[in-house]
């Protein structure tokens, strides 16, 4: 699911969305959630990635990057995994090409 919230830090509210739902529906389908690193969104917020993790709902840490340089973005992706509670294995991409290929094709979304 990505941009999960709609957010845009000091632009645009969250969306009204019932997110405990559709980390549990996220959970039954066996299907992943984005944690946005660019900073006007940083969003999954840590309270769902700890409610993710204990789930057991992976979470993929994307920069939103529309170029190589946006790659030091994660970094802010990272720390709010971190606030978050999640570890090495609640994250779907520190998994190796092989893993992750193995993860994705066995998932329904």
């Amino acid at each position: 699911m990505p941009h999960p919230s709609a957010r845009l830090l000091e632009e645009r509210e969250s969306i009204e969305v019932d997110m405990p739902q559709i980390i549990e529906a996220a959970r039954e389908r066996g299907c992943f959630l984005e944690l946005n690193s660019q900073p006007q969104r940083l969003d999954l917020i840590d309270t769902y990635c700890q409610f993710a993790k204990e789930q057991g709902v992976l979470i993929s840490i994307n920069s939103d990057g529309h170029s190589p340089n946006c790659f030091d973005l994660l970094y802010g992706g990272i720390n709010q995994a971190r606030r978050g509670w999640l570890e090495k294995n609640d994250v779907l991409n520190t998994r190796s090409l092989r893993d992750l290929r193995k993860i994705l094709e066995a998932t329904m979304c």
